[in-house]
C-alpha cells in the first residue's frame, strides 16, 4: 500500500518545522560552494607546482601569507619569501599529487584544508616520493580564495 501526502494533511507545527529545516539547509549550501572554490585554489596550487612554476604557485597566496614549508627550517612570510621558497621547483622535473583532503568552511571568507598529499621529487634523475600532510587556512579577499596560511610537513608511514 502506497501512501500519498500532500502539503494540507500536514499541521501547522509540522509546516514550520519544514520552512526552518529548510531555511536551515539553503545557507549551508551556498556554503558548500565555498569550499569547492577554495579547494580549487589548492588544486590550481598542485597544478602550478607540477608545472614547475614558481611564479604561479606564488599568485596562490596572499601578500601576506605564512608558508611552513615541508622542507624548510623557517617560516616564509609574504610573496617574495615564498616565491624565494619555491624557487627551486623551477624546471626540475617534481610532481604534487593531491590525496585525501577535509573541509572545514568556517565561514563566507574563511576555509580550512587539510590532507594528504605526495611530492615526487627528482634526485639524481631518479623519481622519489615524499608522502607529506598539509593544512591550508583560504581566506576570500575581494572576490578572490587565496592561501594565507600553508603548513606542510612529511608524513610518516604507518608502520606494518
Amino acid at each position: 500500500m502506497t501512501s500519498v501526502w500532500k502539503i494540507g494533511d500536514i499541521g501547522r507545527p509540522s509546516i514550520a518545522i519544514l520552512i526552518a529545516l529548510i531555511a536551515f539547509l539553503l545557507p549551508r549550501t551556498a556554503i558548500a560552494g565555498h569550499g569547492e572554490e577554495a579547494n580549487a585554489v589548492i588544486d590550481r596550487w598542485s597544478a602550478a607546482y607540477s608545472a614547475n612554476d614558481p611564479d604561479a604557485i606564488t599568485k596562490n597566496y596572499r601578500p601576506d601569507a605564512i608558508l611552513l614549508g615541508t622542507v624548510s627550517p623557517v617560516i616564509s612570510q609574504g610573496s617574495q619569501a615564498i616565491r624565494a621558497y619555491f624557487s627551486a621547483v623551477k624546471d626540475s622535473g617534481n610532481k604534487n599529487t593531491i590525496g585525501e583532503r577535509h573541509t572545514i568552511v568556517l565561514d563566507d571568507n574563511a576555509v580550512l584544508v587539510t590532507g594528504f598529499y605526495e611530492f615526487t621529487r627528482m634526485k639524481g634523475g631518479e623519481q622519489v616520493p615524499s608522502p607529506s600532510r598539509f593544512t591550508m587556512l583560504l581566506i576570500k579577499d575581494q572576490g578572490e580564495w587565496l592561501i594565507a596560511h600553508h603548513h606542510s610537513s612529511p608524513r610518516v608511514q604507518p608502520t606494518k
